[in-house]
């Protein structure tokens, strides 16, 4: 079975119901797409001391990488104010797109969710130009 981009924004949304927000309200959620087809979710969760913050996209690949993956197809992200409905595009923040590329091609895709159930697909490689990646470090 394939997963659909609508799927993986759908498990995304779910993710960001877990989210832990107390100190912004803005809650994001993430579905990362191995190539094996399992899926991992993430949410943000936020902390009194700021640094320790992880975001949602972070907490997913941490997950799948603890489990021993290191391929992966895709990512949905969504956001907003914490228990209200989606109201435009989310993109991942910096140091995100940096973990992104650390396990991904360019060419990885990224499902943004937006309102009334609608996404916009990227690549890490548009997000993520001139990028930093381990081959650099050979």
């Amino acid at each position: 079975m394939t997963t659909t981009p609508d799927e993986l924004v759908r498990l995304a949304k779910e993710a960001r119901g877990h989210a832990y927000v107390p100190y912004s309200g803005f809650s994001v959620g993430a579905a990362l797409l191995c190539r094996d087809g399992k899926i991992y979710q993430g949410c943000n969760i936020e902390n009194a001391a700021f640094g320790p913050t992880i975001c949602a996209e972070r907490t997913a690949f941490f997950k799948a990488v603890y489990d021993g993956e290191r391929e992966f197809e895709a990512i949905a992200v969504v956001g907003g104010r914490a228990g209200e409905e989606i109201t435009g595009l989310f993109p991942p923040c910096g140091v995100c797109r940096q973990v992104m590329r650390e396990f991904c091609d360019l060419d990885f895709k990224l499902y943004l969710g937006r309102e009334d159930n609608r996404w916009e697909e990227r690549t890490l490689g548009e997000l993520l130009p001139m990028s930093f990646s381990p081959a650099d470090m050979r």
